[in-house]
């Protein structure tokens, strides 16, 4: 995609890898609006970063999805990327019973939700002369983290949509595009300075030089093994990945 001229829409922005490319598309050029159910959290993000703005969306809710849709059009009619972000990320146990709520929860808002957004907003993105569909998948979308296995079966399920949406949008004017990070130092988890997680600033980096190419697939360096694994023998960097993170646990709390 291109990275400045843009109208820009970010749900999930007030925090994380949303709020870090938020304020680099920002720094760019771009009009950026940003999206949270807390608004107190957007005021912080925008105040921040005079000019900027925001919308209240909570993206599990498709009322407040048409609301928002409606209101970008009207209020930003250049609006030309979508850039769905929003996302939680909870540890779980599915070696026994899966608590129902949050495993709907998690499918609410990291899949429908991009979907929905996208719905939308679809039809106005076609009458842009060029646009384009962000998607924030993971890492994990290639090589599970076991300890978070609803998780990664979202982003696995986020990434199979952005290809056929891309597919099928591929003789349109809308591109669809897919961010996959790496662990990255935010409070999606625990911000803690772990040396195996990547600094928010490097990855903001090297993700906005990747954004500006025609790939499909946005990756920053350190994940392509990871994303060349899945295969018939895919199963062996799973287990040795997952072991190391059983004898090297993630830290989930300060």
């Amino acid at each position: 995609m291109k990275l400045t001229g843009n109208t820009i829409f970010i749900t999930g922005g007030t925090s994380g890898i949303g709020r870090g490319l938020a304020e680099a598309f920002h720094r760019l050029g771009n009009t950026v609006i940003i999206s949270g159910r807390r608004e107190h959290l957007l005021k912080t993000v925008t105040e921040a970063n005079p000019g900027m703005a925001a919308l209240t969306l909570d993206v599990t809710d498709p009322e407040s999805i048409a609301t928002a849709a409606e209101t970008l059009i009207r209020t930003y009619p250049d609006l030309n990327v979508v850039f769905n972000n929003a996302c939680f990320m909870p540890f779980d146990d599915v070696s026994g019973p899966v608590d129902d709520q949050t495993a709907q929860d998690l499918i609410t808002t990291n899949l429908l939700g991009p979907i929905r957004v996208t719905s939308a907003l679809i039809d106005h993105l076609k009458t842009r002369p060029e646009a384009t569909i962000l998607y924030t998948s993971s890492v994990l979308a290639f090589v599970p983290l076991a300890g978070n296995a609803i998780y990664s079966a979202t982003k696995a399920a986020l990434h199979s949509y952005a290809m056929s949406q891309r597919f099928q949008l591929r003789n349109t004017n809308v591109r669809v595009q897919e961010i996959a990070p790496p662990w990255v130092d935010t409070d999606l988890i625990y911000k803690s300075g772990d040396p195996r997680a990547m600094p928010l600033n490097d990855f903001v980096t090297q993700t906005l030089s990747a954004l500006a190419t025609e790939d499909y697939e946005v990756l920053v360096d350190a994940i392509r093994p990871l994303r060349d694994n899945p295969g018939a023998n895919e199963h062996a960097l799973f287990e040795a990945f997952n072991q190391s993170l059983v004898e090297n646990p993630i830290p989930v709390g300060a």
